[in-house]
């Protein structure tokens, strides 16, 4: 086994994770794609195992390859890959990529899975095959193609997707006054995944909806408009309301229609918002969510930068990965078993579509809310410690120090400050770490000279070496 890449073995479960360190470039390095831990791959592929009238064969399940048997793989140079081996069969099987000293464990009992990974380092045209003897002379080969591959295809529907920098800046110190905000719902077939659509029901056509931001005493006109197009009566219930439903009492709107709710800011905080139309959950599943923040008298302690992010969960009829438009569903909304985790809505929203960008030496603030409507989140930053953690979003209370991982509830929020010392990519992501595979990740970019005294990486070691 080479010392970054080895075999990873789940049995009974698709939820893979690829824990991979790869050490980190020189601190001054600006090649983020070098300088990052890879705990996703770049490309990933599934396998389920078949004996039928053709023999011994791999089957691709889901993406492009799906229902392909012994599919030619086609991957960029460098990429970091993983191919999960399902046992569809009964049978034991195993899968390896010789090449790249890539050889998964075997898998006797059917539903049994075990997956490897390895870095794609060589261009060309290499075999993946089962090494049981006998089963790749009985069909079980197919070919691995490395390099010249293009970017990542373009997404076929509208990016739904909320960049985390839209965000209105700091109030500061000021007096109360009175705010109006203009809400309108729309549904919108959106961009889940590459070569993945889904009717999103949204707040301004984005996941999550606007971040809404007042200070504390003020008055709040909200008007909420549902689009003449919509197929749904739409409403809005804010956490930072005093009042029934939290305005969804009057806010029920049906298409075409209008309504207004005017209530007063009473308490600082971080506050969920999200649609309170029966059925509630399904409502939020499809992207109903966003947050109002309700600052103190004089503001909070100033940052350099600012970014808003929301986990949310999409339950689809089709299983992770399958390409196509996806429809919901709702038993298995019922059954809590959500096909995606994501940020900001969609898979690659935070790390294809919209990355966080920032420098050595300033500091960050992230407005972190789940909309859920059921999993609690155990946000982290991976390579990162929080300086400052407002527990729960609150703001009447002293935030916490030097916290590594906070859990967040569905419909709860926290407040996370940090300081940037060394530059390269931060991963965002729950910590429970198996909804990585389920599209669940974040980016902050960060450039600028790092600092040796504070993290020195090692060149690789030759062999031999310890």
């Amino acid at each position: 086994m080479s010392r970054r890449f080895g075999t990873l073995c789940v049995r009974g479960s698709l939820a893979l994770v690829a824990l991979l360190l790869a050490p980190m470039a020189p601190a001054a390095t600006t090649n983020l794609e070098k300088s990052a831990a890879a705990y996703r791959p770049d490309v990933s592929y599934t396998f389920k195992t078949r004996i039928g009238r053709e023999g011994m064969v791999f089957v691709g399940a889901g993406g492009d390859i799906d229902g392909v048997v012994n599919p030619t793989l086609k991957v960029p140079l460098n990429a970091i890959v993983q191919i999960t081996l399902v046992n569809d069969d009964g049978a034991e099987h195993d899968i390896a990529v010789p090449e790249f000293k890539a050889s998964s464990d075997h898998v006797t009992a059917k539903g049994a899975s075990s997956a490897i990974v390895f870095r794609a380092g060589k261009g060309g045209t290499f075999d993946y095959y089962c090494t049981l003897p006998g089963h790749r002379q009985a069909g079980m080969q197919g070919k691995l193609e490395v390099g010249g591959i293009a970017a990542a295809k373009a997404p076929e529907a509208a990016d739904v997707s909320r960049d985390p920098a839209d965000l209105p800046g700091p109030i500061g110190k000021r007096g109360p006054q009175r705010h109006r905000f203009d809400l309108t719902t729309e549904e919108v077939k959106g961009r889940l995944a590459d070569g993945t659509t889904f009717n999103y029901w949204t707040f301004g056509g984005r996941v999550p909806g606007p971040f809404l931001r007042v200070r504390v005493g003020d008055t709040v006109e909200l008007r909420l408009k549902n689009a003449g197009n919509s197929r749904m009566i739409h409403s809005i219930d804010l956490h930072a309301v005093t009042g029934p439903g939290g305005g969804a009492a009057v806010t029920q709107a049906p298409p075409g229609d209008e309504k207004i709710v005017t209530f007063k800011a009473l308490k600082t905080g971080l506050y969920v918002y999200h649609c309170a139309t029966p059925m509630v959950a399904h409502h939020i599943a499809n992207g109903m969510y966003g947050l109002i923040l309700v600052e103190p008298e004089a503001g909070l302690p100033k940052v350099d930068k600012e970014f808003y992010v929301m986990q949310g969960e999409l339950y689809t009829t089709g299983e992770f990965g399958r390409h196509g438009e996806q429809e919901f569903n709702v038993q298995k909304l019922l059954d809590e078993r959500p096909e995606y985790f994501v940020f900001n809505g969609a898979v690659g929203a935070l790390t294809q579509l919209h990355p966080m960008q920032a420098k050595v030496g300033e500091t960050v603030r992230i407005f972190f809310g789940v909309g859920g409507p059921n999993f609690t989140s155990s946000f982290h930053v991976i390579g990162e410690i929080f300086d400052r953690v407002y527990t729960w979003a609150s703001l009447d209370s002293a935030p916490l120090e030097a916290v590594q991982t906070v859990s967040v509830p569905a419909g709860g929020a926290v407040i996370v400050d940090f300081k940037l010392e060394v530059p390269g990519r931060y991963i965002l992501v729950d910590h429970a770490l198996s909804r990585l595979e389920r599209g669940l990740a974040g980016f902050i970019n960060v450039t600028g000279k790092g600092d040796a005294s504070i993290y020195s990486p090692l060149p690789e070691l030759g062999a031999g070496g310890h």
